[in-house]
């Protein structure tokens, strides 16, 4: 008997959380409420398009809402790599502006941005990624940080100053599953 009450009351549970969502749907007008979209491309699944204004935004949100990242933006899109950026992490991410994109050599960012580049993109982008949430002060005790790219870069002090592969942290923003450490360079891995 407790069990046949168990299950009407689990199916109660279903139907009122079903009869819910229905009624959400149907206020908004959309009926299709979780149906994908007809124009939504493959590569528009994963973690990073999903939407949340209550959350502190991650390190992905930070660099799409910077003018001053568009670049790094274009080049994380092109290499797929938008899901890797909103794992729980910790991240830091070492943000290059789009000014520092603009001190590679001429044609560089647009032949990266090729789709049969892609690896080498991705490559490069994860060049600029490291496990931890250290903010700058931090970071001066560090000699070498591994990047997921598998692959070291020096940190180096100078002053108050302090270069991460070469390239000078001018910024740094806490986010939801990290840090974004805005650099004046585009960190190149040796090989």
């Amino acid at each position: 008997m407790k069990t046949i009450v168990k299950l009407i009351g689990v199916i109660f549970c279903f139907s009122a959380m079903l009869s819910c969502k229905n009624n959400a749907a149907t206020e908004t007008g959309d009926t299709n409420a979780d149906a994908p979209s007809e124009n939504a491309g493959t590569q528009d699944l994963g973690q990073a398009f999903l939407k949340d204004d209550e959350a502190t935004p991650n390190v992905l949100d930070i660099a799409v809402g910077s003018p001053d990242h568009t670049t790094l933006v274009a080049a994380v899109q092109a290499a797929n790599l938008e899901n890797a950026l909103v794992n729980a992490g910790p991240l830091m991410v070492f943000a290059p502006t789009n000014a520092a994109f603009d001190k590679l050599p001429e044609g560089t960012v647009e032949n990266l941005l090729k789709p049969e580049n892609k690896d080498q993109l991705a490559f490069i982008l994860k060049h600029h990624v490291t496990p931890g949430k250290y903010d700058k002060e931090f970071l001066k005790k560090f000699k070498t940080l591994g990047q997921a790219s598998n692959e070291n870069v020096p940190v180096e002090v100078k002053g108050d100053d302090v270069y991460v592969g070469g390239a000078k942290i001018i910024a740094s923003i806490p986010a939801g599953n990290g840090i974004v450490h805005v650099v004046d360079a585009v960190i190149l891995p040796s090989n």
